[in-house]
């Protein structure tokens, strides 16, 4: 008798058309007992931010999901892009690939920025009753879909990651280099043209009587109404699309994924990029196809594959607007909060950063999306501040109860 295998559990998962249908808990389904959870963070991302580091920290945050990617081959696995660090959810036989893979950015974390990525694991086994594991799968393009989560397995797994050192992954002398093929992070920082980005993260809150489906998509529809459409709101555009061809905004690809530290390497693979970055403007610029790749619609290509918005047991979403917007989206996300049926964080910037996961550029890149000086890192600090905020206030408010309750 065969055994039942669950490796193509995910490949095999009919992807969703429309991003307001993640916010419907009967699209997501269980992961498998198992697979496993990886985890990764930049230990002390806040003190990199006001170091003027953020884009460091978001690089390496990528650079896992590239490694891993390139390790596993052409396994579908799901993922999420956190701004300072990634989650993956993978099957067994991946799982050596992916520990090796995920180490050996740390390597370089630590080796080239100074940085430490904390890396982890979790069994999805060892996720108990109350948090479980759901994935879903929205339909990017032919060649990609994003994966999303829900039930609170992921943000248990996190938790058990950074507060226990026995799901921690240590570096080893067997740990191989960083393969980070296809990792470019060669557009300019993309301006918001109304003037802002919001860098939001939205947890539904039980207390408040509505379900968290409700309240994501009421939180999305609110979204649409003030910004418009998705393709309104989403900060990669085609005129704001520019490739760089400073040194300074490319050292960190640069120093990532030059051969050696040595002046030599690093100069030759400027060059590189510089002669790669202007046949690319020029091709795009006169609309040519060469390659297979017709460049002149690769802007709209990167825009429409760009995840500015997804669900990873909170609702997160990068978005471009005026000051006018942001502030209405505030005031309504505040009153949210007061009837108890959300709380959230957000972070302004006035511009949002791009990394790009390049396997063809035809029709096979990724593009990851949070906004500058601190994004989704500083959206969610805000966001724990309000949750802290809140229990606070209930226990205070639960022990005033208890000192004005009548002695019998």
């Amino acid at each position: 008798m065969a055994t039942k295998t669950t490796e193509n559990f995910y490949s095999l998962l009919q992807p969703l058309d429309q991003f307001i249908d993640l916010a419907n808990q009967s699209n997501y389904v269980p992961v498998p007992d198992d697979w496993y959870i990886f985890i990764t963070d930049i230990i002390g991302s806040t003190a990199a931010i006001e170091a003027d580091k953020y884009k460091e920290v978001n690089f390496l945050g990528a650079s896992s999901i590239i490694a891993v990617l390139n390790a596993v081959h052409n396994q579908e696995i799901p993922f999420i892009f956190g701004g300072d660090g990634a989650s993956f959810i993978v099957s067994p036989s991946a799982y050596q690939l992916t520990r090796d893979a995920l180490l050996s950015v740390r390597k370089l974390a630590c080796e080239v920025f100074d940085m430490d990525l904390r890396v982890g694991v979790v069994p999805v086994a060892q996720i108990p009753l109350h948090s479980q594991v759901q994935v879903a799968k929205l339909r990017i393009n032919s060649q990609y879909s994003q994966a999303s989560f829900t039930g609170g397995g992921l943000t248990y797994a996190t938790k058990l990651v950074k507060e226990n050192r026995r799901y921690q992954l240590e570096i080893t002398p067997e740990t191989p280099p960083a393969n980070l093929e296809g990792m470019e992070c060669r557009w300019q920082d993309i301006p918001s043209q109304g003037g802002e980005i919001v860098s939001l993260i939205v947890s539904a809150t039980l207390s408040g009587g509505k379900s968290r489906d409700s309240v994501y998509r009421e939180v999305i529809q609110k979204i649409r109404l003030i910004y418009g459409d998705d393709k309104k709101y989403n900060p990669v555009t085609k005129s704001a699309l520019k490739l760089s061809f400073g040194l300074r905004q490319l050292s960190t690809e640069i120093r990532a994924r030059s051969s050696s530290v040595s002046f030599l390497h690093r100069g030759y693979y400027f060059l590189k990029v510089l002669i790669e970055n202007l046949l690319g403007s020029c091709f795009m610029n006169l609309g040519l196809t060469v390659g297979r790749v017709h460049w002149g619609a690769y802007k709209e290509d990167v825009s429409a594959a760009s995840d500015f918005q997804k669900i990873d047991d909170a609702l997160q979403m990068v978005i471009a607007g005026t000051s006018a917007m942001t502030l209405q989206l505030n005031e309504y996300l505040e009153q949210q909060f007061k009837s108890g049926y959300l709380a959230y964080g957000l972070h302004i910037s006035n511009r949002a950063l791009i990394t790009c996961l390049i396997f063809d550029q035809r029709d096979r890149h990724i593009h990851l999306i949070d906004g500058a000086d601190g994004g989704y890192a500083l959206a969610a600090k805000a966001l724990k501040e309000r949750l802290h905020r809140k229990s606070t206030n209930w226990r205070a408010y639960n022990q005033l109860l208890k000192q004005k309750k009548p002695k019998q």
